[in-house]
């Protein structure tokens, strides 16, 4: 699949600011790895073994047809960022560096996927900006 339907991103989008939202309301930081976990399955298996989606699958079969996509390249572009990001959230927990720095890398990307639903790709400008500098 070269394109991933919108709403198959914007559910994977509301489910990292669901847990990020959870994680830092309960201060439980395991919702940080678990998110971590879905997104490096996401990343390394494809949208489809998304927890997220997969969730979400039966209610979105009718919007799926005929829906908006979203390029491949720049999802997974924009789940690594969000990975990276986790990842060093998840390891400010786990040095004891301080919870107030885990929570900051892992509002980032909650705070990013809000925004993509919103309607503006944090992601999308700094692949864009990527690009252009590697030309």
């Amino acid at each position: 699949m070269k394109e991933i339907p919108l709403p198959y991103v914007r559910t994977n989008q509301a489910g990292i600011v669901l847990l990020v939202l959870l994680a830092i309301l309960l201060q439980q930081p395991v919702l940080i790895v678990v998110l971590w976990a879905i997104q490096v399955i996401n990343l390394w298996q494809g949208v489809r073994s998304n927890v997220f989606v997969m969730l979400a699958a039966p209610f979105l079969r009718s919007k799926l047809a005929g829906a908006p996509t979203e390029s491949r390249e720049l999802q997974r572009f924009n789940n690594s960022i969000a990975v990276i990001l986790l990842t060093l959230s998840i390891l400010f927990f786990w040095l004891n560096a301080g919870s107030i720095a885990g929570y900051i890398f892992a509002g980032l990307v909650g705070a990013a996927a809000l925004m993509a639903i919103c309607g503006y790709c944090i992601g999308c400008t700094l692949y864009y900006q990527f690009k252009r500098l590697r030309r």
